[in-house]
């Protein structure tokens, strides 16, 4: 066999293999529509919520979630406190410490009877299928992928012989309980999120909020729940062996039991938790609108008419007219955005935007793009800050080992100390264009100006403001200790990780 056979051979294979995936995915496997369940008013929550609302008739209630460790206690309190229903949505899961409790707990919520919809983009989760038809056989669990990939052969070959429609993606994070609670943000259900590794940690923000906003946000559930795309753990895994359930609920308990020191304890223990169970936490009262993509979006060719979130924020920006703080972990603003702030800052409006540095990111490929517009952001007069990925401070839950870096994951614009907007929009064009997200925009000048004064108060220390010498150069200046330090190159970063970031230049902008 000559060698060009064998090319036109290999190439045939290839292909083969590449299109497999897109005839093995059952997205026409049949589900039962359901929707939220709204007769809540007289569980625990709902009458604890009533009684908040009746000196707060017309607003929700808020509070910001700002521990890891924080955020997690009230997950685990909230799926305790469940009565009716629990539906949660993430973009991500993992089988880790915080991927067996929440999996646990919600499990003991639905032997309680409690209806639990769990439902996961199916990309980047890493939890076994077998383990997530091991949450499904329950009778009150119901679990579904969401834009599943196909589970024969190699997922990366899958992945791409699907790419039209396996690559976008639903990036929605929510998280509510007898549709009186919910929790939205940043976080997914994996240990860096909750301050659970020790070599690294997520910096992340949720809002915790009560009242109409989360009926609305179990609309928004309900959208994506009933989509075409989202599928029925059971079209994927059907062949359980009922008694790894057991085994699974027994290895749950043991972490639950495991004593002060578990993760369990530390999370429920912690003391805004304690505050919050025990109603000594004063909720910010203020309107709150859901801002979500549909599963349209998803289904389409990119266009402005299905970019709801990105539209309604660029809108409210558009009235800005004094100050604009921007936190993304991945900032990509391509020259349309340069343009957009750079018209800002020409109103006379203080541009404030803060990201991952290149040692600070778990995205090296996202930072190549967004590098290729930093000189021009900052020449457009923008105050940009980039995360100091060693300005790590010590636990405050009793666990004495602090994580080796920080990785900035909070998503959140704060407009003129008035409106604040926190969910899971990053600015890059993956966000912006092609996944589906969603947030909550506050309208609450006490709230924005809190967090922005924290903002201004722990820039200097916390970050490296990026500015150009006087010379035309790159410049990384910060406070340590006190001391004003001044860096010329990529701080922190080796050879290797400024070497890959030169690598991944290459990669599509588009796709970042």
């Amino acid at each position: 066999m000559n060698t060009i056979v064998r090319y036109l051979l290999a190439i045939h294979l290839l292909w083969a293999l590449l299109i497999a995936g897109c005839t093995t995915v059952p997205l026409d496997h049949p589900k039962t529509y359901s929707e939220a369940i709204t007769d809540t008013h007289d569980t625990f929550l709902g009458q604890a919520v009533a009684e908040w609302r009746e000196e707060h008739p017309d607003v929700s209630g808020f509070y910001p979630l700002r521990e890891g460790m924080e955020a997690f206690g009230a997950r685990l309190r909230l799926i305790e406190a469940a009565e009716r229903s629990i539906d949660a949505q993430y973009f991500l899961m993992k089988g880790d410490t915080a991927g067996e409790l929440f999996a646990g707990k919600l499990l003991r919520a639905a032997d309680r009877g409690v209806r639990v919809r769990f439902l996961l983009d199916d990309i980047f989760t890493t939890v076994k299928d077998y383990e997530l038809a091991l949450l499904d056989q329950h009778p009150n669990i119901e679990v579904r992928l969401y834009n599943p990939i196909s589970r024969r052969g190699f997922q990366t070959l899958n992945f791409l012989g699907d790419f039209k429609r396996a690559n976008r993606r639903m990036h929605n994070k929510s998280f509510t309980v007898d549709n009186q609670v919910t929790i939205v943000g940043g976080r997914n259900i994996a240990d860096e999120y909750f301050q659970l590794k020790t070599e690294s940690e997520f910096l992340d923000f949720d809002l915790l909020a009560i009242g109409e906003v989360a009926a609305d946000i179990a609309q928004t559930f309900d959208l994506f729940w009933n989509d075409s795309k989202a599928v029925p753990m059971e079209a994927l895994r059907s062949n359980v062996d009922e008694q790894q359930l057991e085994i699974v609920r027994q290895q749950i308990e043991d972490e639950v039991n495991a004593g002060s020191e578990s993760a369990y304890a530390r999370a429920v223990n912690s003391p805004l938790v304690q505050d919050l169970a025990d109603g000594k936490v004063e909720l910010y009262p203020a309107p709150v609108e859901v801002i979500t993509d549909t599963p349209v979006k998803l289904k389409n060719e990119i266009g402005e008419e299905h970019m709801t979130v990105v539209m309604n924020l660029v809108e409210l920006l558009s009235t800005a007219v004094s100050e604009v703080i921007v936190v993304t972990p991945y900032f990509v603003p391509q020259e349309r955005g340069v343009e957009f702030w750079r018209n800002l800052v020409n109103k006379g409006i203080r541009v404030v935007i803060l990201t991952n540095s290149l040692a600070s990111t778990n995205h090296v490929a996202v930072h190549a793009g967004y590098a290729r517009y930093r000189r021009d952001i900052i020449e457009a007069g923008v105050e940009l800050y980039e995360v100091r990925a060693s300005a790590v401070t010590p636990p405050q839950d009793g666990n004495e080992q602090a994580p080796e870096k920080v990785t900035l994951h909070t998503k959140a614009l704060i407009i003129d100390r008035r409106y604040m907007f926190v969910g899971s929009l990053n600015l890059d064009p993956r966000s912006i264009e092609i996944n589906a997200e969603m947030g909550l925009l506050v309208d609450s000048p006490e709230f924005a100006t809190a967090i922005s004064e924290l903002a201004d108060s722990n820039l200097p220390e916390f970050a490296y403001r990026v500015e150009l010498s006087e010379r035309g150069r790159l410049q990384w200046q910060t406070q340590i200790d006190g001391t004003q330090v001044v860096e010329t190159s990529e701080p922190l970063s080796g050879v290797w990780r400024r070497f890959q970031a030169f690598l991944y230049r290459a990669a599509p902008e588009s796709q970042l």
